[in-house]
């Protein structure tokens, strides 16, 4: 009986001592940005204490996006619309990388001049952990209406 309950006790300081590091557990996915060889570890963006942000905020993404987006000749031609969701990372530098499509519009076109536009971003500020910054996965929308 005395066995059992020291074992009892013993599990129930193990599991407090484990309970306190699980709450601190956040969504980090592991990627392999264009290279076979390295993966890295990249946070979610709900994830992080800070987040990234693009120069100039929201407004200043939206900016940037309309005034980069070139409507494709073929969609435009054809009246095609839609949107694309695109993933992309924002690295410890604050560099873009590793932009996929997520969902297309239907029209490759798009999808490959929502790929542009993201890659061609200025740095973002970058997310942090802490005090530590780290890899930030963001997914966008990008419109394409006439």
């Amino acid at each position: 009986m005395l066995k059992q309950l020291r074992f009892g006790l013993l599990a129930l300081m193990t599991l407090m001592a484990v309970l306190p590091l699980a709450a601190q557990v956040r969504h980090v996915t592991t990627v392999n940005p264009q290279s076979k060889r390295s993966y890295m570890e990249v946070y979610e963006f709900d994830y992080v204490d800070v987040q990234p942000q693009f120069p100039g905020g929201e407004r200043g993404l939206i900016n940037f996006i309309n005034k980069t987006r070139e409507y494709p000749y073929y969609a435009y031609k054809n009246h095609v619309q839609g949107r694309v969701l695109c993933s992309f990372i924002v690295g410890t530098d604050g560099k873009v990388s590793d932009v996929r499509v997520i969902r297309g519009a239907g029209d490759e076109s798009l999808d490959r001049e929502a790929i542009r536009v993201i890659a061609a971003m200025p740095k973002w500020s970058v997310g942090k952990v802490g005090k530590r910054a780290v890899p930030v996965r963001v997914v966008l929308p990008i419109n394409f209406r006439l």
